[in-house]
């Protein structure tokens, strides 16, 4: 499948890089510390979503600011092993002109970059959930990202791999890729369905950005 898009914005964890280990370490050990129960955290819904949202669902609103200190605090320190580039994604990142492509992740600025940083892909724009006031599946965080590149969001291309990230993406009025690197291909609506980057190839025109989708 061919696009024709202006720029490029993509999800992080499950898009970009794999921090799924590292994820759930630190989310289990975060669980025990605040007596969370297994089936209570899997009814919150961990993929796509901000540590406050989930935080938010799971205890009282005195406990929340605490409780995200704590989740970003250990997930932070989990970086140095938990983390490494997914196929495709250094390749395709890195033959994008700076102002074509964004990371609009779920995870806070200080946590999402160093995941990005311990798997060396520099974007030169992140969208983060400190950046927002809704997360996703709010369409907030791609309408900000386009902005900033001063890019209509129907000439945008998202690529996610969770349904939520998806949802916001489609809300925002952009076209989307999606990775079956978290989730079956049945829980996927998108214009496109891909196993990982390493199926996309862009080529570079002075219109804009053409791409190539192997699905």
């Amino acid at each position: 499948m061919r696009f024709s898009a202006q720029a490029l914005l993509f999800d992080n964890d499950g898009t970009l890089i794999s921090s799924l280990a590292s994820v759930e370490r630190c989310w289990r050990r975060w669980c025990e510390e605040y007596g969370v129960g297994a089936r209570e955290f899997a009814r919150a819904g961990l993929h796509g979503r901000p540590a406050a949202d989930i935080i938010a669902d799971l205890l009282p609103a005195g406990q929340v600011p605490a409780a995200l200190a704590r989740i970003e605090h250990l997930e932070i320190a989990d970086v140095a092993g938990g983390v490494e580039p997914l196929p495709g994604a250094v390749r395709l990142t890195g033959v994008l002109p700076p102002e074509r492509w964004a990371v609009v992740t779920s995870a806070t600025r200080a946590l999402g970059e160093a995941r990005l940083r311990a798997a060396g892909i520099a974007p030169p724009l992140v969208v983060a959930a400190d950046d927002v006031v809704r997360g996703k599946p709010d369409p907030e965080p791609f309408r900000a990202a386009a902005a900033k590149l001063g890019v209509d969001p129907a000439h945008c291309v998202v690529f996610e791999d969770a349904p939520v990230g998806l949802t916001a993406a489609r809300a925002a009025g952009m076209r989307t890729v999606a990775l079956t690197t978290t989730h079956a291909r049945a829980e996927l609506s998108a214009d496109a369905v891909v196993p990982d980057l390493s199926a996309v190839s862009v080529q570079v025109t002075a219109d804009g950005l053409e791409l190539q989708a192997e699905v």
